[in-house]
């Protein structure tokens, strides 16, 4: 090890507090750590009483360029160069602007709108650019108005994000950094100042007389008009006043907005600085405001490519396609079904946004009690909802109401939130409908009493059953996050088999029995027809079932789960999954951590680890190949159930119909020389067992 006094750099400098003292001297660690950390695999951490995890995350490694961004930022000979500098020295031109660097300036503030959206500030991403530091400054027109558009797209962006309230930290920055987002232009002005410099540019387009020039001029059009359509789909979007009107012109936007985009995508070339190891453009600026950030280690931002950023509008339009569907929304349900499907595509940020808050102004238009009612009604249909039942029996009824509107507003805003977010949102919901179902069963009890009729258990029937859905959420959502070790799957899978998927069927099966219940007795009662005759009712006569769609689905997962669980106890038994040895790991702990979140829960009762291995004694006492046999008539039978659900269960019945071949190899006999790996690409929470022919052998 050697002595040495560090170099002294403008961003790797020690403040010291009395410049009169003796520098400290620093020790090069580096073969001694090496050697150290030598024995550990790729994976594994060291522990210390002193360096614990929360020292690790918190260490910055001075000099490694993703760690340390003054680094990166202040790496070569570059000076930082202001706005005003940058004009003195003719570096930034600010009127007659060749098409090719207004292309690069306009696709490089794309870009950097972009990186901000995912969660970069806007000191490193936007405001890098120097026009938009002085956006009055430039006298080409169409730079002008573009500066100003991109101030008011901010400020619909940040005003749509912040009423939406489904970001979280590491999705969006909200801070200024004392740039002022709302200059004195209205959106309906800026929308016109838009449309004037593309009436210009489409008029200077037809008088282009080469094909270079006329190719950048509807280049330069293209990215304008998108630029206007963006702002007026969001400003439609934000609008807590939205009407249908509106939101079929959105259609219409985007549908053009997504024909520019395409334009914008065959013509980046255009632009200075769009090929691959070109010069970034003079305007652009990475540390111009280095001085504005917080004084902590500024976080490495890395701004997208401008292909890809056209490609994460043209997503972003086709979700917003989907959002515009929300408006005409009038049940709980069916707003529950379309949030979750949207969040499993993996949206951005301001797609989640915008169909926060569409969705919710569709279903308070009409009132939120209105649609919970509604739900209810249509799910177990409860007789105290209805106008004919007695004023006691009414009033409870809505005071269930009442207490069901927070978790019913938490769900829909949950699916809002990231992924990974959405599971520690989804423990703190559970809580809710733990409570949610105490008051059910009062509920319950006293609309019975008001009624003179037995109990009936109409609004626990809902509670349950949405608790169940948030349960199944909970556990499938580790698969996506990758939370689960390949040893845990088989406990999570037998959970899911005879828990969560045996008390759903159960309660869509008694929700069902409820509505014919209701519906016999309204039958019952004889109506006036024609002429005052009273006629009689048809008793012939049945009621569809409702949920019976449901109830095959949900029957095909727990077919599923079981045949996973089955398969992996299996597996675990031949040793071909390696659990932690006991010495250093329990199971019982971890499942037991695992399920934590379930216990404050009445119903369904949270199973203990106990019920776990007595389930997995009595599935594994007749050893391996029985197991393999079970596991592919589960898979079997649940390929039959998925292949008659249409085609979005294709992905599903494919995953079933490997495994069960798969199965029935490994139950006759063959035997993996390396243990199976687990595919999730048909779908994230059900994985294909991947072995090749060449990798089984017989016994």
């Amino acid at each position: 090890m050697e002595n040495e006094e560090p170099p002294q750099s403008p961003d790797s400098t020690v403040p010291s507090e009395n410049p009169t003292k003796s520098r400290q001297n620093w020790v090069e660690i580096s073969d001694v750590f090496k050697e150290s950390v030598k024995d550990l695999q790729l994976g594994e951490l060291l522990h210390d009483d002193l360096f614990g995890l929360f020292e690790a995350m918190s260490a910055i490694e001075m000099m490694d360029p993703k760690m340390d961004a003054g680094m990166l930022c202040n790496r070569g000979a570059r000076k930082i160069t202001s706005f005003e500098q940058a004009v003195s020295d003719e570096l930034l031109p600010l009127n007659d602007l060749p098409a090719s660097t207004l292309l690069g300036i306009i696709d490089g503030t794309l870009a950097r709108l972009v990186s901000w959206l995912e969660g970069h500030s806007l000191a490193q991403t936007v405001f890098t650019c120097l026009y938009l530091h002085r956006p009055y400054a430039p006298q080409d027109r169409a730079l002008k108005v573009f500066c100003l558009a991109v101030y008011k797209l901010l400020d619909v962006i940040k005003d749509l994000i912040h009423k939406a309230m489904v970001y979280e930290e590491e999705d969006f920055q909200p801070m200024q950094y004392g740039f002022h987002l709302t200059p004195d232009i209205s959106e309906q002005r800026m929308v016109g100042m838009l449309r004037e410099v593309e009436e210009e540019l489409h008029r200077k387009s037809r008088n282009k007389q080469s094909e270079v020039g006329n190719s950048e001029a509807q280049a330069i059009f293209a990215r304008i008009k998108f630029v206007r359509i963006f702002l007026q789909v969001l400003n439609s979007l934000r609008k807590e006043d939205q009407q249908q009107n509106s939101l079929n012109d959105c259609q219409r936007l985007l549908s053009s907005g997504i024909e520019m985009l395409q334009t914008m995508k065959d013509t980046v070339y255009l632009g200075v600085g769009a090929k691959e190891g070109e010069e970034e453009m003079a305007c652009f600026e990475p540390s111009i405001n280095q001085r504005l950030l917080p004084p902590t280690f500024p976080r490495y931002t890395k701004i997208k490519k401008r292909e890809e950023a056209m490609a994460h509008f043209m997503e972003m339009l086709e979700r917003f396609k989907v959002v515009c569907k929300a408006q005409g929304l009038t049940s709980f349900h069916q707003a529950v079904e379309l949030f979750a499907d949207f969040s499993q595509s993996g949206p951005c940020l301001v797609s989640r946004s915008s169909l926060q808050l569409v969705g919710k102004i569709a279903l308070n238009t009409g009132s939120s009690r209105e649609s919970l009612r509604e739900a209810i009604r249509t799910f177990c249909g409860p007789h105290a909802l209805s106008s004919r039942a007695p004023p006691a029996a009414r009033l409870a009824a809505e005071n269930f109401l009442a207490r069901a509107a927070r978790p019913a507003a938490l769900l829909l805003q949950l699916s809002g939130h990231n992924r990974a977010r959405q599971r520690d949102k989804l423990a703190m919901l559970l809580e809710e409908f733990a409570m949610l179902q105490e008051d059910a069963e009062r509920a319950d009890a006293e609309c019975a009493l008001a009624l003179g009729v037995p109990p009936r258990p109409h609004f626990a029937t809902w509670a349950l059953y949405h608790t169940l859905r948030a349960q199944a959420l909970y556990l499938l959502a580790g698969f996506e996050l990758e939370l689960y070790a390949e040893h845990e799957y088989y406990y999570i899978y037998w959970y899911l088999y005879e828990c969560i998927y045996s008390w759903l069927i159960s309660t869509l099966s008694r929700a069902d029995s409820l509505l014919q219940e209701a519906w016999n007795g309204t039958a019952a009662a004889p109506s006036t027809g024609k002429g005052g005759r009273r006629q009689k009712p048809n008793k012939a006569a049945k009621r569809p079932r409702p949920h019976a769609r449901d109830a095959i689905r949900l029957q095909a997962l727990q077919q599923l789960a079981g045949g996973y669980f089955k398969a992996l106890l299996g597996i675990l038994r031949e040793g071909l999954i390696h659990a932690p040895l006991p010495g250093f790991d329990r199971e019982r702990v971890r499942f037991e951590h695992r399920f934590a979140a379930f216990t404050r829960l009445s119903a369904p009762p949270s199973a203990t680890y106990r019920d776990f291995r007595t389930a997995a004694q009595a599935a594994g006492c007749q050893g391996s190949e029985p197991l393999f046999l079970s596991a592919g008539r589960h898979f079997a039978q649940a390929g039959q159930l998925l292949a008659a659900g249409g085609p979005a269960e294709i992905p599903l019945a494919r995953t079933s119909k490997t495994n069960f071949v798969l199965l029935r190899l490994l139950a006759a006999g063959h035997r993996p020389k390396i243990k199976p790996t687990f595919c999730f690409n048909e779908s994230r929470h059900f994985p294909v067992f991947c072995l090749t022919e060449a990798q089984l052998t017989h016994e």
